[in-house]
């Protein structure tokens, strides 16, 4: 089992940058494939990124694609999400989840959460 606690999150002007932190707990972080996701309230929560167990392979959303990378540090135990050119559109509290399987987009195939870091872009 793996305890996953975000931080970074916070208000800052649209165009401006962030970068959120995920520390996990265990010895096993590496054999995780991390994500973040987002979710507005009253939406459903959605997919931002991806990366896998080495690094060495990330995805995106559409949304974020040029504009957020992941990146991860297995001897830290931690996961970034590195944001700029922040929008008022990615306002959210983000997440992140940790999925013991293969590699996966989708948030149901995800085995443990965060629970999630606010941010919010002003315009």
């Amino acid at each position: 089992q793996v305890q996953l606690v975000e931080s970074g999150g916070g208000l800052v002007q649209a165009g401006g940058s962030l970068r959120l932190s995920c520390a996990a707990s265990g010895r096993t972080f590496s054999s995780y494939v991390m994500g973040w996701f987002r979710q507005v309230p009253g939406k459903e929560r959605e997919f931002v990124a991806a990366i896998s167990r080495s690094g060495g392979s990330t995805n995106y959303a559409d949304s974020v694609k040029g504009r957020f990378t992941i990146s991860r540090d297995n001897a830290k135990n931690t996961v970034y999400l590195q944001m700029n050119s922040l929008k008022p559109e990615d306002t959210a509290v983000y997440y992140c989840a940790a999925r013991s399987g293969v590699w996966s987009t989708i948030i149901v195939h995800y085995d443990y959460w965060g629970r999630g870091t606010q941010v919010t872009v002003s315009s």
